[in-house]
């Protein structure tokens, strides 16, 4: 359903002289109707917001989006004290803001926390494209040439959710996206 802008006297209690046929008469530019929240274009003004630190995976690829309502939009920081996080949510308001979905709150949930498992499959594809090892429980492949014959070189990668490793077989560092 979509919502008609909030100036607009409803019919029933439109009196002489008020209504959109008024308007149209007195050669008025008609409100905007405001886009349906909830839907499918919301979702599709999401994909379009890259990660800050990682900008080949919109907010909605790597997970962060948690779920879209007709009034709100709820995202989980990939953790607790990310650094991105207001810019995140900054970018989020402007692409909704930018299609006419102002009306539409950002909120952030930090319970259950965020988890690399909520990484869409495309998303990984993304990131192993890009040349970030996407989270895995098991061997951690090489995203440049697909050897498992890698080795950590530090805990502590690029930022605070990537790791450093180093592939033996093609002697390429790459990040691993670490698990949480």
């Amino acid at each position: 359903m979509v919502r008609a802008a909030p100036n607009l006297p409803s019919r029933s209690r439109e009196g002489p002289g008020e209504g959109l046929s008024s308007l149209r008469s007195r050669g008025q530019a008609l409100p905007r109707p405001l886009p349906q929240a909830g839907g499918e274009a919301v979702w599709a003004v999401l994909r379009q917001v890259p990660d800050p630190e990682i900008p080949v995976i919109s907010v909605v690829d790597l997970g962060i989006v948690r779920s879209v309502e007709p009034d709100r939009v709820v995202i989980t920081p990939t953790y607790t004290g990310c650094p991105a996080a207001q810019v995140i949510e900054r970018d989020i308001r402007d692409a909704l803001d930018a299609a006419g979905y102002r009306q539409v709150r950002v909120e952030t949930a930090l319970s259950p926390a965020w988890t690399t498992d909520w990484i869409t499959p495309e998303g990984r594809d993304k990131l192993r494209a890009y040349g970030i090892a996407p989270p895995t429980r098991g061997k951690v492949e090489c995203p440049q040439c697909r050897s498992a014959h890698t080795e950590e070189i530090s805990r502590f990668g690029s930022t605070p959710c990537k790791s450093l490793w180093r592939c033996r077989d093609c002697a390429e560092p790459f990040d691993l996206f670490k698990c949480h």
